[in-house]
């Protein structure tokens, strides 16, 4: 029975019609998907602009909208904070971590952990990093099924699964590449709807102005006091959200892995993560916190009673006329889509390259994996429904606050000091994981104990946020400890997997020495070639090689000369030796290679050195 209702018949037409949209779009791109690595990484093809939006999407969950509204309603522009701490991350990411994974051909996150340091670590944090993600997955269901209870009047679970089965269907079908050209879209989607509502907001007010001195003193600032209030002080949102889960997202998280491998290049994956962080996360920090700032100025405005927790639906019907009320909604169904459509993913990788290959079935074709990846798809979105009556338990932000908080510090740990340093021995990256994970599981038998003495006077109110600094310090404590007391790796064997070493893990990717000349694009003709059938090689004229600053060898990436497929239609191969002549401006492909991309005989493409 339907409690209530908010909105109209063309509200929910419109909002339907998206749903459906975007569940074709994506089964659509199912025909893209014909092995473990498209299921996986997309054959690694993709843009950097692409990935950007993408990503934005995949960060920008359900909860996204109804936690920061919500804090935002209640404490107003801080709400930004947990938007606006992700930079220092980036020399990490994009001068450490993306060449590590991409160059090594890194498929998981346990996979480097065995590599890095040994199969029980390995074993450990599979286990931990599953546990992750799918609680992820159960925060995202539990937030759409409570703002479709808000709208329709439905049950919490009922919402929950309507969305479930939507997502796991079209991951199921379509992989990756439904993930990230569906992200695409919605990334678009909740930024224009966000902003959109926010520039509504103005004009309504009369201006900036009359918006700004609507909102109460102490929500005029950027930052949260210090320590207070206890439940979003800026050093509990720091610690939890600044590090322990803006960390887990960078290092940890499978699904961002995934993306990265997504790419084209590492030197796409720069400008990505300088566009996402940079430029689109304080956009979406707008996007996602506005409806609380709005809500706010109506309540003080005399306009509409309004609270906390429905924040951001009340606000944009207030403010919305019939069928742009709709395409907000559409824009919470895309939050919650373009995450969970990622968590599924990853926990399909996880399972299939850390549990199954290696221990149940190994040696098997690349059928069976990716036939097995798409049951887990459909399992994991099961599993995280499983969790939706015990985050029912808390408020969406609490529950999320509080499970970041538990359960990313220790696998973060060994990971960051596992990449920076080279010292830290396999024994110590066991004893962080396993040995973290206990102390953090005991300080919720002991709070006072073991979390009392790092809540900066704020009290039991801020465990949830200030377990996370309890937990990293932890974990840092008995890494470093171990360390010294235990043998490290061969640094023979650590070549490609630690910072510094980089350029070994470039030479192991392309097999010989990388080319690391700037050179230019070319614009060239396919002629398909049979007797290159097999061997992953193109010829091009020596004019073409001369501008690319390329040598037979070097790897090349053709594409489309459009722009904006952003590498759906694209291809790595290898140079061969250059072509006899250059009469004409062709490059020789073969037709497996012609067929990956897809290229056609005689197609305008664009070829670059990769290196």
């Amino acid at each position: 029975m339907i409690a209530q209702v908010i909105g109209g018949k063309l509200d929910y037409t419109v909002m339907l019609f998206y749903f459906v949209a975007v569940l074709g779009f994506g089964l659509y791109f199912g025909r893209y998907t014909k092995t473990t690595k498209d299921f996986f990484f997309g054959g690694q093809r993709f843009s950097w602009w692409l990935i950007s939006f993408s990503c934005v999407a995949t960060v920008v969950g359900s909860y996204s909208f109804i936690k920061y509204s919500t804090v935002g309603f209640q404490y107003g522009i801080s709400s930004t904070q947990s938007y606006l701490n992700d930079w220092f991350w980036m020399p990490i990411l994009v001068l450490v971590w993306i060449p590590i994974i991409y160059y090594m051909k890194i498929q998981s996150i346990p996979e480097y952990l065995e590599a890095r340091f040994d199969k029980k670590t390995r074993i450990a944090a599979t286990f931990i990093i599953l546990l992750y993600l799918v609680g992820y997955i159960g925060i995202n269901l539990i937030t759409l099924g409570k703002t479709l209870h808000t709208l329709l009047g439905w049950q919490i679970m009922t919402g929950a699964i309507v969305t479930a089965v939507a997502v796991a269907l079209y991951v199921y079908i379509g992989g990756q590449t439904a993930v990230i050209m569906t992200d695409l879209v919605q990334g678009i989607i909740l930024l224009i709807a966000g902003l959109g509502l926010f520039a509504v907001a103005i004009y309504h007010f009369g201006g900036f102005a009359k918006f700004w001195a609507l909102l109460p003193q102490e929500h005029k600032f950027a930052f949260s006091d210090f320590n207070a209030p206890p439940k979003f002080s800026f050093i509990g949102i720091y610690v939890q959200d600044g590090l322990a889960n803006t960390g887990a997202l960078m290092l940890m998280h499978q699904g961002f892995i995934m993306r990265f491998l997504s790419l084209k290049s590492v030197k796409d994956s720069r400008r990505m993560v300088v566009c996402w962080i940079l430029l689109l996360a304080p956009l979406a920090a707008i996007a996602t916190s506005c409806g609380g700032w709005i809500a706010r100025a109506l309540v003080n405005n005399g306009e509409a009673s309004i609270d906390a927790s429905d924040a951001f639906v009340k606000a944009a019907h207030f403010l919305c006329s019939p069928g742009v009320f709709g395409f907000v909604l559409a824009a919470l169904t895309a939050a919650l889509m373009s995450t969970a459509d990622t968590l599924i993913n990853a926990v399909s990788a996880i399972f299939v390259n850390d549990i199954w290959r290696p221990y149940v079935k190994p040696g098997s074709t690349d059928k069976h994996y990716l036939r097995v990846a798409r049951i887990t798809s459909l399992c994991a979105a099961a599993l995280g429904l499983a969790l939706v009556p015990v985050f029912m338990r808390d408020t969406i932000y609490g529950a999320h606050s509080m499970f970041t908080a538990a359960v990313t510090p220790p696998v973060l740990t060994a990971i960051f000091l596992g990449i920076i340093w080279k010292r830290y021995t396999p024994a110590a990256a066991f004893v962080t994981i396993v040995g973290g994970a206990v102390l953090i599981a005991m300080s919720f038998i002991w709070p006072d104990i073991f979390v009392g003495p790092f809540d900066f006077g704020m009290g039991p109110d801020s465990y949830k946020f200030m377990r996370a600094l309890f937990g990293l310090s932890a974990a840092v404590t008995l890494g470093i400890s171990v360390t010294f007391f235990t043998k490290p790796k061969a640094e023979a064997k650590l070549k490609g997997l630690v910072a510094g070493t980089q350029i070994d893990a470039m030479h192991k990717f392309k097999g010989s020495q990388p080319n690391l000349r700037p050179g230019e694009k070319v614009r060239l003709q396919t002629k398909i070639e049979q007797s290159l059938a097999g061997k992953n090689t193109v010829i091009v004229p020596q004019s073409a090689l001369d501008k690319m600053a390329a040598e037979p060898g070097d790897l090349l990436y053709a594409s489309h000369i459009r722009w904006w497929y952003g590498g759906l239609h694209s291809v790595h191969v290898k140079a061969g030796p250059p072509a006899e002549s250059d009469q004409h401006e062709l490059m020789l492909i073969s037709p497996q290679d012609a067929a990956v991309a897809p290229f056609t005989e005689g197609q305008q493409v664009i070829v670059e050195k990769i290196m």
